[in-house]
């Protein structure tokens, strides 16, 4: 299943709040109840075509998003680093989510902003060191993210909080998908019709049920929940006045505007 949010418009007929839904064939959303993550499942009689809307993030974390860093080798090099012996966790403020089609904001205090293409995990229950054969048990879908970050005050910061976490830097869609399976599916970045980053999802140095073991560790994970798995190679500067496309085979293509304040 694809789960999709959004604005439905005035014309809907289906109020103002942002409301959840399946995406099915033809490009019909059918609108579920509630938020799918902690009510379930629930359709209503309503649909409505997928071109009539404006879609949302997916998710809005209530707690928080856990990134991993340097996941995969060849960014590791391209970093100056080596590849790290256990995963190195890092949070990004909830604030910084947005949707498919947001504006990244360029912050004044910065000169350069990058993309990272990235698989995101959503987490669909209260969890607490997981085991590795049950992580699939605490695992609601994937989505893409795109964990934008400044670079020159990541490097000036020798940290990543005020790098990593400017209203706007966690781009987060189109869609839930909860069938799919990370596998050899390919992972890119493309910034002004130009591709940046290309690789498989196979590359991560740690997989999916050895991330979600080791932060689970470290913190309780919470419904709704996101962990980014790290980027490939070929990070580098968007543009302002650009837009940037981080894609995953199977699951789609997230594309965001970038503009400076």
């Amino acid at each position: 299943m694809r789960i999709v949010r959004f604005s439905p418009g005035p014309a809907a007929g289906l109020g103002s709040d942002p409301l959840f839904g399946l995406l099915e064939d033809g490009g019909l959303i059918h609108v579920i109840t509630g938020d799918p993550i902690y009510s379930g499942i629930q359709k209503t009689a309503a649909i409505i075509a997928l071109s009539k809307v404006r879609l949302l993030a997916p998710v809005i974390p209530r707690s928080k998003v856990v990134c991993i860093g340097k996941n995969y080798a060849d960014h590791a090099a391209e970093m100056g680093g080596v590849v790290p012996e256990e995963p190195i966790i890092f949070l990004k403020p909830n604030t910084s989510v947005i949707g498919p089609h947001d504006t990244i904001v360029w912050p004044d205090m910065s000169e350069r902003v990058d993309h990272e293409s990235e698989l995101a995990i959503v987490i669909g229950r209260l969890c607490k060191d997981v085991p590795i054969e049950r992580v699939n048990d605490v695992i609601f879908g994937y989505t893409i993210a795109n964990d934008v970050t400044a670079r020159d005050l990541q490097k000036k910061d020798g940290q990543w909080t005020r790098a990593k976490g400017f209203d706007t830097f966690c781009p987060i869609g189109p869609w839930i998908d909860t069938e799919f399976i990370p596998g050899t599916q390919k992972i890119t970045a493309t910034v002004n019709g130009e591709l940046k980053q290309s690789a498989q999802l196979s590359d991560m140095i740690f997989k999916v049920p050895e991330i979600i073991n080791f932060v689970s560790r470290v913190m309780t994970l919470l419904p709704g929940d996101v962990i980014l798995t790290g980027t490939p190679a070929g990070i580098g500067p968007m543009i302002a006045g650009g837009s940037a496309t981080m894609s995953i085979e199977g699951l789609g293509d997230l594309t965001n505007k970038v503009s400076k304040n």
